[in-house]
Parts: structure tokens; sequence; C-alpha cells
């Protein structure tokens, strides 16, 4: 899968996924989305985000988690 909208570079943001070059980690807008926040709240907080941006951070997320195995808990 090719991600247009993600960026990684060692001089920004010490190589964390980043989205389109901006100083905006693509975990920053996972865990909004995870606290609840809508689209618009999170396109409120960050104008410079777009629409497309939210939904290539959840392809790369759920990309990554496809990727590795992690450790869970399992209930008693």
């Amino acid at each position: 899968m090719k991600f247009t909208r993600i960026t990684v570079s060692p001089t920004q943001m010490g190589g964390v996924p980043c989205i389109r070059g901006l100083r905006i980690p693509v975990a920053t807008i996972i865990g909004m989305i995870a606290d609840g926040m809508s689209d618009a709240e999170i396109l409120s907080a960050y104008p410079d985000l777009e629409q497309e941006d939210i939904r290539e951070a959840l392809l790369y997320a759920a990309e990554a988690v496809r990727e590795r195995e992690l450790p869970l808990l399992i209930p008693a």
C-alpha cells in the first residue's frame, strides 16, 4: 500500500510518521479519534489538515498494526 499523505523524515519530529510534512504526527490524529473527537473537531483543531489526511492516518495505523504482533492482556 502506498501512502501519499504520510511522510517520515529523520530531521522532522524525530522521524515519526507525520501528515504531509507537517509537524502533525499520525499518532496524534489516531489518538484524537480514539478520544472520541469527530473529524470536524480534528479539522478545527488542526486547520492545515484535510479530510483525506484523517482517512490516510487511519489506513496507516491499520497497516502498522497488521504488520506487528502486539501483546494483549487475556482476561482471566
